[in-house]
């Protein structure tokens, strides 16, 4: 019989994959600097902690963690996660947050929860490709809405949530990935409120919010939801570990039930032995301390970054915040930075090319550039090489 092609799916039409897997790919080349990925730095993920974490859990609960669980979640993680939000300014109720894998699941089991093809996203302009990917793989029409300084326009988001009756606006409030900005004070309740006036949830992915190395924390987006349309994502990727593969969703509990149903047909349920490991950790008080060294540590490299970025030619632009992972510039002139990008693994540099985070393609003179899974002295080497590659090209 002659072989025919499969007949894939339309969802996946013009869905290629992740870039920052792609570059990930590039990291087996000997001397490789990557500031490609959002890896959070090896001398910061606890090995032996976890080992004895998961020893205790096992051995006083063995039989039921190792059983099947409840989609809903493992119990003594859920309690422990209400007392941990209250320094988001909001306490919700067991019944109000669902462990998942990953807060990146929450991004699908909310859209699988709410868009049917063709419904509109609002985006932020860049957002983080992972959730464009998602939206897209459900169909979604993605419209983005400008952004300055102090993150989300609100006067251009309203401007088009009247326009386009979207069913979801996604936000990264604080240290955006992939900018770095943080959504102002002013405009965290305004935007609650908006979304309740016209009916639009907001998805609020607060991954980085943890790594602030300099000035105050900021209240949620959340604490000011009175009327439950605000949904909540946060993650121990950055700050535990990533391959435990543990984040929360907390939203109105006729949301969080549709989830639940979505993820009965997803994986079950999230590893039970990983949030029983993640509710041990916080139980025993260990996230403070474990949180002032990987601020110290990542507040250096970023610094080594950003002095580094001081040299490069003039006309470069780039953010400085606060805190997260993640930098991100501007190329002067009309240099593109996929060109850059290509010029620069040659000379064993990657970082991703900029154009990735926008819905709409374009921008190709912008890159963002992570510091956390490099040394200081890997930070020096490799951004010393993107400005010689950078000078190459503009002469």
């Amino acid at each position: 019989m002659e072989n025919q092609e499969l007949r894939f799916a339309s969802r996946f039409d013009g869905v290629t994959g992740s870039a920052i897997r792609a570059i990930l790919g590039l990291l087996g080349k000997p001397g490789m600097i990557s500031f490609g990925g959002g890896n959070p730095a090896s001398d910061t993920l606890e090995e032996g902690v976890v080992a004895a974490l998961a020893e205790r859990v096992l051995a006083r609960d063995g039989k039921a963690i190792l059983q099947y669980g409840a989609t809903e979640g493992y119990g003594p993680l859920k309690e422990a996660l209400c007392g941990w939000f209250e320094q988001l300014g909001f306490r919700p109720r067991p019944e109000e947050v669902l462990p998942i894998t990953g807060s990146t699941q929450g991004i699908d089991l909310i859209a699988k929860a709410l868009i049917d093809p063709g419904d509109v996203v609002l985006v932020e302009n860049p957002s983080f490709l992972g959730a464009l990917q998602a939206f897209r793989l459900y169909q979604a029409r993605l419209i983005p809405v400008p952004t300055d300084g102090g993150g989300l326009l609100l006067d251009d988001a309203e401007r088009l949530i009247r326009q386009h009756k979207p069913k979801i606006l996604y936000v990264i409030p604080t240290f955006q990935n992939p900018t770095g900005v943080t959504l102002a004070a002013e405009r965290r309740a305004p935007l609650a409120q908006m979304a309740a006036r016209h009916g639009v949830l907001v998805l609020e992915d607060d991954p980085y919010r943890d790594l602030r190395y300099a000035g105050d924390p900021l209240p949620a987006i959340k604490s000011y939801d009175q009327e439950g349309w605000v949904a909540h994502l946060s993650s121990f990727s950055k700050i535990i570990s990533p391959g435990l593969r543990c984040g929360t969703l907390t939203c109105r509990p006729d949301l969080l039930r549709k989830a639940v149903i979505g993820k009965q047909s997803t994986d079950v349920h999230t590893s039970t032995l990983t949030q029983a490991i993640v509710a041990e950790y916080l139980r025993d008080g260990r996230l403070p301390a474990h949180l002032a060294n990987i601020r110290a540590m990542y507040a250096a490299r970023m610094h080594t970054m950003l002095d580094q970025l001081a040299a490069f030619p003039k006309g470069i632009r780039y953010t400085k915040p606060q805190g997260g992972l993640f930098l991100w510039a501007q190329l002067p002139g009309s240099l593109d930075a996929t060109v850059l990008f290509q010029q620069a693994i040659e000379q064993n540099v990657a970082f991703v090319p900029g154009t990735h985070f926008f819905c709409d393609g374009g921008h190709t003179d912008t890159l963002r550039l992570n510091f956390s899974n490099s040394t200081p002295a890997q930070i020096d080497t490799g951004m010393r090489t993107l400005r010689e590659v950078i000078y190459e090209m503009e002469n």
